[in-house]
Parts: structure tokens; sequence; C-alpha cells
């Protein structure tokens, strides 16, 4: 990896490290979660930096894809257990981290769980183990604590303008041999629940990207895939950017959406949810694995693994 593109993957990181901090000034009981989204994003921005995907804000079982739509209301409760997934690019080039958080202390043990497993993949990097290596570390390390892997999730690559590049970097034993690569960037994103261990998708998208770039008739399509491709590129991005970026009313906005789904130029990411009543965390970061060395890329809070 030349040095230009590692620094910019460095600096991606140290914004999303002054992000997590940010947001966990924020995110208090009683907070409005469509605003602290647009803060946090905001914060991103003010840093020069961009978000790489709009915040993940996922609440209980719901592991992963959960963003405020532009009108919805919802607050934050002491006993929510609450995913903050951010993601930071410098001209394309991304760092991806992420934590829980619960206010009652009611869920320490399973934050715990999920910061330990990352912690132990991290320790494991050292030695330049296999995919089979750290999904089994993994693994062992949330059920050692008493609870199950999300077996359906998993860490993965970061390319340029592609959060979710190869490798997938399982979160479960497996024979799988391979190592990684050395010059790139990576993420490791252990889930521990306290349901199945398997999610599903549910609900409404409020997040899409950019499938497939071609001819749009419909003139409110073409306006949003117009600005997407200007704007978002191949990465993720949320309604309710476009509807205060485009200024564009309600109808002609869902108008546009819809043709483009159907269509097959966007794809949305509709919420990942374990079992009705369970609860899932979340613990990430991303690294560049060079020759003899891991850079890790987010700080990681000296609160980790607590119950706020």
């Amino acid at each position: 990896m030349e040095k230009e593109i590692m620094g910019k993957y460095v600096m991606a990181g140290l914004v999303l490290s002054e992000a997590q901090e940010f947001a966990r000034k924020i995110l208090v009981p009683g907070a409005d979660i469509f605003e602290c989204a647009e803060k946090i994003e905001e914060f991103i921005v003010k840093k020069g930096a961009m978000p790489a995907f709009p915040v993940n804000l996922s609440f209980n079982e719901n592991a992963a894809h959960q963003t405020p739509d532009w009108n919805e209301k919802i607050t934050l409760r002491k006993d929510d257990v609450l995913k903050v997934d951010i993601g930071v690019h410098i001209e394309g080039y991304i760092a991806d981290a992420a934590f829980t958080i619960n206010h009652s202390g009611k869920y320490k043990e399973l934050i715990d769980a999920a910061e330990l497993a990352l912690k132990n993949a991290f320790d494991l990097l050292k030695k330049n183990p296999t995919l089979g290596e750290i999904g089994t570390t993994i693994e062992k390390t949330i059920t050692e604590k008493g609870f199950k892997p999300v077996r359906n999730l998993t860490g993965h690559g970061l390319e340029r303008y592609s959060e979710h590049a190869p490798p997938n970097i399982p979160n479960i034993a497996n024979n799988i041999d391979k190592q990684l690569e050395a010059g790139k960037a990576y993420a490791i994103e252990p889930f521990a629940s306290t349901g199945d261990g398997y999610v599903h998708e549910a609900g409404k998208a409020n997040i899409f990207v950019l499938e497939e770039s071609k001819p749009v008739r419909n003139a409110h399509a073409r306006k949003i895939v117009n600005f997407i491709e200007e704007n978002y590129k191949t990465l993720p991005f949320a309604e309710r950017w476009l509807f205060r970026e485009l200024k564009m009313d309600e109808f002609e906005l869902k108008i546009g959406l819809k043709y483009l789904l159907r269509e097959k130029i966007i794809r949305g990411y509709a919420i990942l949810h374990d079992a009705r009543g369970s609860y899932v965390a979340q613990a990430e970061n991303s690294f560049i694995k060079m020759d003899g060395e891991i850079i890790p890329l987010v700080a990681r809070d000296a609160r980790k693994g607590k119950s706020e």
C-alpha cells in the first residue's frame, strides 16, 4: 500500500475515533435518534471527512442497517441496547468501527462478550491467522461468555469506495485456510446475541446503494441518481440525506426511489434483526495489514466493553 493511501486510511480512522467519542456524549437517555445521527454525520464533515455510510443506530434485537428516517421520532431509553456503527472516508478510503451502548448496566456482560471477541481477534492477527482461526476465536470467546455469535454477519475488506469488500471474515468456527493479504484494509466485527444468533431482514429500508448506472426516464428518479453518482458513488446513502440535500417533496422523492428500486438501479438495506425480544451487541474496528505489522485505524474507547 502506498504511503499516501495509507495516510488517508489513517486520517479517516482518526476522524472516526473523534466521532465515536462525540457520539458517546450525545447518545444519552432521552436523546432524539434522528438528531443524533445528523449531528454525528455533521461532526464528520466538519472534520474534513465524509460519512462512508449513514450512521447505523440499531436498537436491541436489531443488529445492523437501522438509521432514522427523515421524519422519524425515536428517543433512546435507559434500557436500550444500541449499536453505534460509524464509517468515515477520505477520498473513498474507509475506516469502519462500532460500539454498543446500554445506560442501565443490565447488558454489560453481553457488551463485554462482543468487545472481548474483538480484542482476542486483534491479538490473534499478530500471528497471521487464517480466516478459520479468526472465526474460531470469535465464536469461542462469545460462547464461553454464555451468548451466541451472529453467524450470518461477518467482518470484511475495505476497498476504495467499497465498505464491504472481499473477503468475508467469519464470526464463527470454519475451515477456511485463507490468510488476509498484506497491504490492504479490513474490518473485524463480532456480534454477540441473546437470541438465535441469526439475523433476518425486516421492515422498510432507509439505507440504499447504487447498484447499476443506466439511463433513467423518470424525471424525479433521474435527479436522484445524478446526485447519487456525483456525491456518494458506490457508497451507501440515507433517504434522509436525499430529502435534505435535494429539497424534493416527499411525493417526488418516494416516486423517484420506487422507480430506481424497481429498475434495480439502487438496492435497499433492510434492517437486520435477531429473534424478537433478544438483544445484540456489536464491536468493530478496522485495520491495515502490512508485512509483519497490524495498524489499527480507530482507537478503542477506554470504556470499551462497559455499559455506560
